[in-house]
């Protein structure tokens, strides 16, 4: 008991003299085109983005019921957003060392669900680590027990991922928290760190698990969430993806991340209906396996992996 209470102290001291990144509107520049990203969403897929080095490239992992997603900007640095669950450690660790990682500059868990963070302490140990960010709120699951331990053990500090920080600002490209904007919610999953990754004209927004409440904090903040790929909140539920957002966001494409068979039977038909009638494209991970995105910040490449 002792020791779980030390890790729990432990966590709150990282989140209170956390170094916060540099504070940003909630909108975009505002002479930004509006009518750029859905010329952007017409352009056809080109195969030949796939071995260019001026790339973005954004792997949703087929990671079960659970979240892991690889972005590799086009200036060297590799990003990771969530590690799935417990016993997802070695397929992403050999995914990350397939794809040439060795080092993660920036480490994002969108919030302490074991289905989000469950090997985030296997990576860590595995990696070299820049900068590690955690939503401010902690839990007294093992699971999160050592994911902070995993962090202390390599000196780590942690960034509080909330509203307004930017993780990643350079020219033409920028990954930005839009949520979560309140520091207590009843429901973990608003807790979720929801980021805009963009790369001159195209976009990915990825949510974690953040339900309806969070995306109405993110409208009424102003927050510009037009993207060409969204990767749908908390798997698909019924909670998420709310005909308000999906419509703010407009995107071409739409990524679940779920297990087949899953328990919760996600993605639920509620939000498939919303997709379709959105005339979204739907990629799942149960169907598709990995997926992967690749951008010369113009045009998209979409392969998948079963």
């Amino acid at each position: 008991m002792k020791k779980i209470l030390a890790l729990l102290i432990l966590a709150l001291l990282f989140f209170t003299g956390c170094a916060i990144g540099k504070s940003i509107t909630s909108a975009e520049k505002a002479g930004e085109n509006k009518e750029t990203l859905q010329q952007v969403q017409n352009t056809p897929n080109i195969s030949n983005l796939q071995n260019r080095p001026d790339t973005l490239k954004v792997h949703f992992l087929d990671a079960g019921q659970g979240d892991s997603i690889l972005i590799q900007f086009p200036n060297g640095r590799n990003m990771l957003v969530d590690a799935g669950k417990n016993n997802s450690a070695a397929g992403i660790i050999d995914y990350l060392k397939k794809n040439g990682i060795n080092k993660l500059d920036y480490l994002v868990g969108t919030h302490p669900h074991e289905d989000h963070i469950g090997s985030l302490d296997a990576v860590i140990e595995h990696f070299q680590i820049g900068e590690v960010l955690l939503p401010r709120v902690t839990t007294n699951t093992r699971t999160f027990r050592d994911v902070l331990a995993a962090i202390k053990n390599k000196d780590l500090k942690i960034t509080a991922a909330k509203a307004g920080v930017n993780i990643l600002e350079d020219d033409n490209l920028s990954a930005k928290i839009l949520a979560p904007n309140k520091s207590t919610y009843e429901d973990l999953n608003n807790y979720s760190a929801v980021i805009k990754i963009k790369y001159k004209e195209v976009a990915f927004l990825l949510t974690g698990d953040a339900e309806e409440l969070s995306e109405k904090e993110i409208l009424a903040g102003k927050a510009d969430v037009r993207a060409n790929v969204l990767k749908v909140g908390h798997h698909g539920s019924h909670s998420s993806t709310s005909p308000a957002f999906l419509k703010a966001v407009n995107p071409l494409y739409a990524v679940i991340s779920a297990g087949a068979g899953n328990d919760y039977h996600h993605p639920h038909g509620e939000t498939l209906k919303r997709l379709k009638q959105a005339v979204v494209k739907v990629l799942r991970t149960d169907e598709k396996g990995t997926i992967v995105f690749t951008t010369d910040g113009k045009e998209i490449a979409l392969t998948t992996e079963k």
